[in-house]
């Protein structure tokens, strides 16, 4: 009887040094000690006990926490996705779209903004100073200047976009390799616990390391889960079917979808070839970002640089420059990533298109309209002017970055509850361990000085015997 008891609170002690051994270990699930009265003995007296034996390790686990965790994470994972990439565009597009917090440069008494807005202004503006000198070579280099600074920003926009939808197709693809290896990992963890489970033991680090894998994955994209045989759990993504048990029935990949190759990365199985529709996760909140708020962005952009090219070249290909010559057009290009300003005017502004006759060099009525484009509504911009059009694209960006890090906030808000929930049911509070390790010790030393107490009786009934 001392024996067991000696054993059982041995057990305990090492639990509960495992628990403060990983007070700070992230997913570890506080450990527990059942111990139960060994069987007793019917004596002539009556049933007669022997003592306790240990007949579990358990974890301090709530199932139901544990998948509100797994839910939350794929939220989470979701909007923080959103919220970085977001804020990775307005990162490297301030320069060009935020005019008010953009850098200037001054010449003379003069200053002209790097961001887009007061670009576009400068162009209408210049336009302008033609109109009032129409035979001022000064005031037309002006405008050439001003006009290719603006298409050079237009250009740079459009390749800051470009690469910051590389960038989240990369972050796509190292999240896909991320989930496969997670995937293969909770296979692997399900044969090891079902094999442990199998020979009479409790594998609980096993447990909580498949129950961080199967978090992490969460994280990474929404996650359904079921309870398999002998302690595994299946898992499934968008419908299908990725491990059972401790086989790995399917992968991810990524696939384009896109019709010309331009790189609108998705997410299939990779052996069965089944397009997935997920539903959160930070892989998805990547591809909603890149086809959402960016995709629009970039289109609003190059059809601001289209409407401004094809409206310019209206207007300036019906007029006159001062050699006379007629139907050249100001801008070379289709949109923002083309758009230039004709070469043929940045060598000799002479050819600028900016009189209604051809014998009347000083008239200004072509540079007059062109000014006028400043105030005009354009048709093709939903019957916005092009500060107006290039302002609710801006705002749109704004908005969007906005309501991520509302989300983010509220999400952390959520997690960080059920976090706190969980940790008051697993995790380890060190108070409490440290009152059952003195428990358990005081009890192993109960239990050594029976030992010792039946050791002097056994002692003196033998000396009673030979004496």
């Amino acid at each position: 009887m001392a024996e067991r008891s000696m054993q059982a609170e041995m057990t305990g002690v090492n639990v509960a040094g495992q628990n403060l051994a990983n007070v700070s270990t992230t997913g570890y699930t506080r450990q527990t000690v059942d111990i139960e009265t060994s069987p007793s003995i019917s004596t002539e007296f009556g049933s007669q006990g022997t003592g306790a034996d240990v007949v579990a390790i358990q974890q301090a686990v709530n199932t139901l926490l544990n998948g509100q965790i797994q839910t939350q994470q794929s939220a989470s994972g979701y909007w923080t996705a959103q919220q970085s990439a977001l804020q990775s565009a307005e990162t490297s597009l301030d320069e060009f779209l935020n005019g008010t917090a953009a850098t200037s440069t001054t010449s003379g008494n003069s200053t002209t903004d790097t961001g887009l807005s007061g670009q576009l202004t400068g162009l209408f503006n210049a336009f302008q100073a033609v109109a009032t000198s129409p035979t001022s070579i000064p005031a037309r280099q002006a405008l050439v200047s001003q006009a290719q600074t603006l298409a050079t920003t237009f250009n740079q926009i459009d390749s800051q976009l470009d690469a910051t939808k590389t960038s989240l197709n990369t972050s796509l693809t190292d999240g896909v390799s991320s989930a496969n290896t997670l995937i293969s990992g909770i296979a692997q963890l399900n044969g090891q616990i079902a094999s442990a489970e199998s020979g009479g033991g409790t594998p609980n680090d096993l447990l909580d390391e498949r129950e961080q894998d199967l978090e992490n994955l969460s994280n990474l994209t929404n996650i359904q889960t079921s309870t398999g045989t002998n302690g595994a759990v299946d898992v499934s993504i968008g419908g299908q079917s990725l491990v059972s048990g401790n086989k790995v029935l399917d992968t991810l990949q990524t696939y384009d979808a896109s019709s010309d190759g331009s790189g609108q990365l998705l997410i299939q199985t990779a052996t069965g070839g089944v397009n997935l529709t997920l539903t959160g996760g930070s892989m998805q909140g990547t591809i909603d970002a890149r086809d959402g708020e960016l995709a629009t962005m970039q289109n609003s952009i190059n059809t601001l640089a289209s409407t401004l090219i094809n409206q310019v070249n209206t207007i300036s290909s019906a007029g006159y420059s001062l050699t006379g010559s007629t139907g050249a057009n100001f801008f070379n290009g289709t949109d923002a990533s083309n758009i230039t300003v004709n070469s043929a005017l940045v060598n000799n502004p002479s050819l600028i298109q900016a009189s209604g006759s051809a014998t009347a060099s000083g008239d200004n009525s072509i540079a007059l309209q062109l000014a006028d484009l400043a105030t005009a509504t354009q048709a093709g911009l939903n019957n916005e002017t092009f500060g107006d059009s290039y302002d609710v694209t801006v705002a749109g960006l704004g908005d969007a970055l906005q309501t991520a890090n509302n989300q983010v906030s509220n999400q952390s808000a959520v997690t960080n509850m059920l976090a706190t929930q969980r940790s008051s049911t697993s995790g380890v509070n060190i108070d409490e361990e440290m009152t059952n390790l003195m428990s358990f010790q005081r009890a192993y030393e109960a239990s050594a000085e029976l030992v010792t107490t039946v050791n002097q009786m056994m002692q003196t009934v033998n000396n009673m015997k030979t004496s």
